[in-house]
Order: C-alpha cells, then sequence, then structure tokens
C-alpha cells in the first residue's frame, strides 16, 4: 500500500466521524479495502458541495483502495429526507436516468473506472424489491424508536415525515449489504449529515451477514458563513459548465472568504501539504495570491487546465480594465428581442443573474447591480441598444459575478 489513506485525509481535515476508528486506520495501511459511496440523481449535475467526497475519491484510489460508485437509480425514486424541512420532488424514472448519465460523465474527472480501480454501479437491485420479503428479511432489524432519533428524521417530524421517506435509511443500508455481497465491501463513505444511515448499514451488514464493516464520514463543505454549500436557488455552484461557467467557476473560488482559503487548499486541492502550511503565513496581498492560487486549482481539476488559464487570464484582465475576456460568460440577444428596450429585470433573468424579479429588485435596492460599471438605483430601468458597447452590456452581480450581454 501507498500512504496510509486515513492518514492523508485526517491530515487535510476530511474526516468527521468514523466507527472502529484504529481498526479501520490499520486496514487502510496494510489492505486494498473496497469501499463506496452513494449518490442520488437529485440534478442533473453535480454540484461544489460534493467536491470534498468526489476529492476523498480520489485520495482513495491514489492510496490504492478500490471505489464503488453507487448511483441511486433506486434510492433516488424517493430522495434522502436528511438536511431537509420539506419532502423532496418525486423524480420520475426517465429524469432519474438523464441525472445518472450527466453525472457519469463528471465523475470521470476524478475517478479511474475498470481495471480493479474502480467500479460504477447502480442500485436497481431496490426496484424490483418485493415489500413483505423484504421487511421480514431486514426491517425486523430496525428500531423504530432508534430511527426516530435520527438526525436525519428529527428535523422533519414536527413537519411531517412521509412513511415514503422513512424507508430511506432500510433501503441505504440494504445497499451496503448488497455491495458486500457482490465485491466484498466493507467500507461505506458519506458526508457527515450521513452518519445516521451509514451506522444503519454497518449494524445490517453485522446482523445480516455477522460481518465486520465500518463507517466514516466526510466533513460537508460549507461557506464563510458556516452554511452548508448546497444547491439553494441562486446561489448554486454546478460542475456542470453550461450551469455555471467555467469563469464563474473560477470566480466563486477566488472570492471566498479569508477565514476558508486555507482549508479549502487542503480539501479541494492535490498541493503538497508543505505548500499548505507556507501559504498559512501568508498576509494581505500574499492571501489574495493564496485565492488565484485556490481558484486556479480547483478549476483545473474540474474543468481542465485550459479552462482555469482562461478563466484566470479573463479575470485579471478584468480588474485591470482591459484584456482578452472572451471566455466571460456571455449571453447573446438578438435586436428582435431587445426591441425598444428591455426592463432591468427582465434583462437580469434573460442572463440568469436572477432566481426571482423580487431577488433583482432586492439586488437594485441594495446596489448590487451595476451595467458598464455604473450603479443601477432603479429596477425600472430600460436597456438598450445604446448599452451595448461595441456590441457588449457588462453587468457586475455584486462583487464577485460578471456576465456580458451580447447584441446580435
Amino acid at each position: 500500500m501507498q500512504n496510509n489513506a486515513y492518514d492523508v485525509l485526517k491530515e487535510r481535515g476530511f474526516i468527521s466521524q468514523c466507527t472502529h476508528e484504529d481498526e479501520l486506520r490499520e486496514l487502510m495501511g496494510k489492505e486494498k479495502l473496497t469501499f463506496y459511496m452513494g449518490y442520488d440523481p437529485t440534478a442533473n449535475s453535480l454540484t461544489a458541495g460534493h467536491l470534498l467526497t468526489l476529492m476523498a475519491h480520489s485520495h482513495m484510489q491514489k492510496a490504492g483502495h478500490r471505489l464503488i460508485t453507487l448511483m441511486g437509480t433506486g434510492t433516488g425514486m424517493i430522495g434522502d429526507p436528511s438536511d431537509r424541512d420539506d419532502m423532496r420532488t418525486v423524480k420520475s424514472r426517465d429524469e432519474v436516468a438523464h441525472n445518472i448519465a450527466c453525472f457519469k460523465k463528471q465523475f470521470a474527472r476524478f475517478v479511474e473506472y475498470g481495471d480493479g480501480k474502480a467500479i460504477m454501479e447502480e442500485n436497481d437491485w431496490l426496484l424490483d424489491l418485493q415489500l413483505i420479503s423484504f421487511m421480514r428479511d431486514y426491517g425486523v432489524h430496525f428500531s423504530v424508536n432508534k430511527m426516530l432519533a435520527a438526525e436525519c428524521y428529527k428535523s422533519r417530524l414536527e413537519g411531517g415525515l412521509t412513511a415514503f421517506e422513512f424507508t430511506y435509511m432500510l433501503m441505504q443500508a440494504y445497499d451496503f449489504v448488497e455491495l458486500y455481497r457482490r465485491y466484498g465491501c466493507k467500507l461505506q463513505l458519506g458526508g457527515s449529515d450521513q452518519w445516521s444511515n451509514v451506522i444503519a448499514g454497518v449494524e445490517l451488514l453485522r446482523k445480516t451477514e455477522g460481518v465486520q464493516a465500518y463507517g466514516l464520514t466526510v466533513n460537508l463543505l460549507t461557506t464563510g458563513a458556516g452554511q452548508k454549500m448546497g444547491k439553494t436557488a441562486g446561489n448554486a455552484v454546478w460542475l456542470d459548465a453550461e450551469k455555471t461557467s467555467p469563469y464563474d467557476f473560477y470566480q466563486y473560488w477566488r472570492n471566498v472568504d479569508d477565514s476558508i482559503v486555507i482549508s479549502n487548499l487542503k480539501l479541494l486541492t492535490f498541493l503538497p501539504m508543505e505548500e499548505i502550511h507556507e501559504m498559512q503565513k501568508w498576509q494581505g496581498a500574499d492571501l489574495n495570491r493564496a485565492k488565484e492560487i485556490l481558484a486556479y486549482e480547483i478549476t483545473k481539476i474540474v474543468h481542465g487546465a485550459d479552462e482555469a488559464e482562461k478563466a484566470q487570464t479573463s479575470a485579471k484582465a478584468l480588474f485591470a480594465g482591459g484584456g482578452d475576456m472572451d471566455s466571460m460568460p456571455t449571453t447573446e440577444i438578438s435586436r428582435e428581442q431587445l426591441g425598444g428596450g428591455m426592463n432591468m429585470l427582465s434583462f437580469l433573468e434573460l442572463l440568469k443573474l436572477i432566481p426571482s424579479r423580487g431577488e433583482g429588485r432586492r439586488l437594485i435596492a441594495q446596489g448590487g447591480i451595476k451595467l458598464n460599471d455604473e450603479k443601477i438605483d432603479n429596477h425600472d430601468y430600460t436597456v438598450e441598444e445604446k448599452d451595448f458597447i461595441d456590441g457588449f452590456a457588462l453587468v457586475q452581480k455584486g462583487k464577485k459575478i460578471f456576465h456580458r450581454g451580447k447584441l446580435t
């Protein structure tokens, strides 16, 4: 085995909780373990919030362990109730299949599949389970009292938890059993909000197969304000270049809060820890340099070196007041669309800079929108052809987001 993967994950700040810590660390140092992590296809792209587990996969694979990426063909039909205030929108089989196909393309940047290195699997075995047989063989091992005390359910009890969602823990635990039987999988990874589900799988495997299994959760990726980085409307950072351009992706990381720059360098890049320890000493302008390194390295991992170079060059050119900005996100607008003029809120919606007109009004009222470097103070402002300088209208949202409208 190469470097002990447990030590690597620990040093970089991945590990939140772990069952049988000493035993698992020892195993990681001397055996090739098969481990898995599941992903429910609730959208057609992974988000920045998934980056942390994807990087954990890479470190585990580099250390010689075998990953099973489990796509939630079955569990995706229910949806994980963890960290939810309401029930997820139920997806059709066609939607689930489409989202999984999108996920698979993105995973290829982080994981090498085939030749015993990694396996892509789908839990479609859940679709054919017989209810009575399943509950008789597996449901008997679950205590409802313990399940209701789990964090993934507690937050939903007051608002209403459906029986449909209540079965999610059983389904995920059964996945672990199925993967052990098929591939000898003994370790499940998950986000820290999955701890209850992970423990349930470890326990079910012990009770049904009589084997010692292990569970490990990684810390959730959070913003500088400590909020979970997810898919909040208007605040999502997607790994799909069509949903979040490489330029916007770069800009997001270039503008993260000072307090999380070093932790993000540890978690989301492959830079040696020695280099990162040196950056911990940086202050002022040097800290901005660390942010540029962070943004470049993450963009390179997700979108490739060419796109990272373009994004970095465009960002520097923008703040220098000139240069090539061709890789800045651009939306084409025909003269027919523009007509005699377009309301600013409609213009922002067309550029996909706001999730709603109400949000647009709030941003403008707070001085958060600029057009060609001029602050817009009235949401009734009309964007006209004269606003397209040399064919382009540059919109700035807050301090971080830039977008061009191109008149065609």
